[in-house]
């Protein structure tokens, strides 16, 4: 059965291959149905795969092989919850390890131009700490990384 709300992503022609990734890297991640298209589109034929069913991390998604037109950007991403700094590292490190690239403050991006937030609970935690002063001297820390240093926004949180 089809979830209530499902996350579309467009993709080229790659959406299997991001669904498979997404699966081998993300704890509670997997591939469902994969569909073909019943009949030629602006950009495939009958028989091509259309769309993939998979799950991100438990979030119901579909990748829809649509073509070239419309393309990723920073308005959408996912953000991830980590725990610990090892958690962090790999996952930053497998998407950015596999064709992806770094960004700014925990953010990259994989091979297909999806954005994803690789976000430590200590820098939530520090972004919220009831001491205004704490808070900033962690934001500024955050300011100056690409993947999240958690001994490193500890330690500016403690000043």
């Amino acid at each position: 059965m089809t979830a209530k709300n499902t996350i579309c992503l467009w993709f080229d022609k790659e959406a299997v291959d991001a669904a498979r990734f997404y699966a081998e890297t993300f704890p509670d991640s997997s591939i469902g149905a994969i569909h073909h298209a019943p009949g030629d589109y602006p950009d495939g034929k009958q028989g091509d795969v259309l769309t993939v069913e998979f799950t991100v991390f438990g979030i119901p998604c579909i990748g829809l092989n649509g073509g070239p037109v419309f393309k990723h950007s920073e308005a959408f991403s996912f953000q991830i919850a980590t725990d610990t700094q090892e958690e962090t590292d790999r996952l930053w490190n497998a998407i950015v390890g596999n064709g992806g690239q770094e960004s700014e403050c925990g953010w990259c991006k994989d091979r297909w131009g999806l954005s994803w937030q690789i976000t430590p609970r200590a820098l939530t935690d520090a972004f919220t700490d009831p001491d205004p002063a704490a808070a900033k001297r962690a934001f500024e820390a955050m300011m100056t990384m690409k993947k999240i240093d958690i001994a490193r926004i500890e330690a500016a949180r403690r000043g």
